[in-house]
């Protein structure tokens, strides 16, 4: 579980996001300690590559990272290895060497929160999210449907805050 400070608001074409401020819990059900070890070690990967395609990495960005990595169920070793490629991540290629279908799809959805993490999807960003949705043989909307389903789980979480705040008026 990972506290994000904003909700989204989605703007021109899905690229970007507006912050407010507010704090929300997010959690997902998930799969990824069912995969292959080498899968779950090439998801993380991808993460970490993710976590530095705009050549920034947010408080935001790295408290998603940790909590997906913690999911990942990856040996203390790997772990490091892992920590190592957000200090020099490998190439979009390498990361998706050892992904099957089911790691794959994780791992955009995981990426698109990630890109999605710091309030906004920039250009290089959404170019690597689309590569790897190619890179999977999926269909050509599924980057915009992702980063739909990412504006409304993130305005929910935003609503339910709402809430808890107008009940302890």
């Amino acid at each position: 579980m990972v506290a994000l400070i904003f909700a989204f608001e989605l703007l021109v074409y899905g690229v970007g996001f507006k912050s407010y401020g507010a704090h929300a819990i997010f959690m997902l059900p998930d799969t990824v300690h069912k995969l292959p070890q080498s899968e779950r070690f090439a998801y993380a990967r991808l993460l970490a590559y993710m976590t530095r395609v705009d050549n920034e990495l947010t408080v935001e960005e790295m408290s998603m990272f940790e909590q997906r990595l913690g999911t990942a169920l990856l040996s203390p070793k790997q772990r490091q290895m892992i920590r190592e490629d957000l200090k020099s991540p490998p190439s979009l290629e390498e990361c998706l060497d050892n992904l099957g279908e089911e790691a794959g799809r994780l791992a955009l959805r995981d990426a698109v929160l990630m890109a999605a993490s710091d309030g906004s999807v920039d250009e290089d960003e959404r170019e690597a999210l689309q590569e790897i949705a190619e890179h999977l043989n999926l269909s050509p909307d599924s980057v915009n449907r992702l980063l739909t389903w990412t504006v409304e789980g993130y305005a929910w979480m935003q609503a339910g805050y709402d809430l808890l705040n107008d009940l302890s008026r």
